[in-house]
């Protein structure tokens, strides 16, 4: 994609979302927490997009729903065009939501079954105050789906008459209603089928090129997110283990665990594909509730160092190489 990425868009530092236990219904008591976020630093441009990978359970969504404030952060601190926005309230938190958009994982759950597709499209138009009166309303919702795709007669039909592609057309239209400068995409395309996902993630292209938007597009399929990204970051129970140019984490990763998710990606030619050795890891994720100390990937490293496995390594990303940032728990077992 050839993109114009100026200034920085979005800056998160040190971002942390813990979300507390509690039992009991009049005397609460916490329990501990669920350290879903912990310690997540990423930047994008403009115009840019910043692929967000990870197992289920890594806390991509999290972070995405941090940044929009749909959940508060526990800790750390998020720029939006240099201004910090950790803290908003009110009108002040409804301004910046003016700026940015978010496209949810499922069509069929993120669309309202009892509003029409004007309605749907409609809703940040009415929040923003962006129009005075109904008729310029309805002319920029059946500009917007021009814009993405569908015929202006589908403006008065409900979410059940529209195919799984056309819902989330209508949830990127919505999006992109308030002429927003960062888009989080949250597995955008992970609940369609494969030719709709290509329709879907050709259309996000074009309207990036066309509006200079910013994407954090948050997938587990690390073929889509090779093809749309510019960058990538690789998280991991709460953690960037590896953050980088798109091509320097694909051509060259140094992460055992991002070895791990490349080597699980198919290849089309039967012949390489039967010679390439695989990194199998072994169990599950662990629970966020108890992470393990030290390197929070020690209990699944293929090749753990000794102070490692005692738990008695510190995270934290060092570059590699320029533009290739690597946990350095990961370089020295790797």
């Amino acid at each position: 994609m050839a993109k114009i990425a100026n200034k920085t868009v979005l800056e998160v530092k040190d971002l942390k979302v813990h979300f507390p236990i509690n039992r009991g219904f009049i005397f609460v008591k916490n329990k501990g927490y669920v350290k879903a976020v912990d310690g997540v630093n990423l930047s994008i441009k403009s115009g840019e997009t910043l692929g967000l990978v990870g197992e289920s359970g890594s806390g991509k969504t999290t972070v995405g729903k941090a940044i929009i404030r749909l959940v508060n952060p526990t800790a750390g601190n998020i720029q939006f065009n240099g201004d910090d926005v950790s803290n908003l309230k009110g009108g002040n938190l409804r301004e910046f939501r003016k700026q940015v958009g978010f496209v949810f994982q499922d069509p069929y759950g993120s669309l309202n079954p009892r509003m029409t597709a004007e309605r749907i499209i409609s809703e940040p138009l009415l929040t923003h105050k962006i129009f005075d009166n109904d008729e310029d309303r309805r002319k920029r919702v059946l500009e917007l789906l021009e814009i993405v795709g569908l015929h202006s007669a589908m403006i008065s039909r409900y979410p059940h008459e529209f195919s799984g592609g056309q819902r989330q057309r209508i949830g990127i239209a919505r999006a992109i209603a308030a002429n927003p400068e960062l888009i989080i995409l949250d597995e955008p395309v992970s609940a369609l089928d494969v030719s709709i996902q290509a329709q879907i993630i050709n259309l996000l292209e074009d309207l990036q090129k066309e509006f200079n938007i910013a994407y954090l597009f948050i997938a587990h399929d690390l073929s889509v997110v090779r093809h749309v990204s510019d960058r990538v970051a690789v998280m991991y129970l709460g953690h960037i283990v590896e953050y980088g140019d798109r091509d320097k984490i694909y051509n060259n990763p140094v992460h055992p665990y991002t070895r791990a998710l490349l080597s699980a990606v198919p290849v089309p030619d039967p012949e390489i594909e039967a010679k390439r050795q695989r990194t199998i890891l072994e169990g599950d994720i662990p629970s966020p509730t108890n992470p393990p100390s030290g390197c929070v990937f020690r209990t699944r490293c293929p090749k753990p160092t000794e102070e490692g496995k005692k738990g008695n390594t510190k995270m934290g990303l060092i570059e590699h190489a320029k533009g290739h940032w690597v946990d350095q728990c990961g370089v020295n077992c790797g």
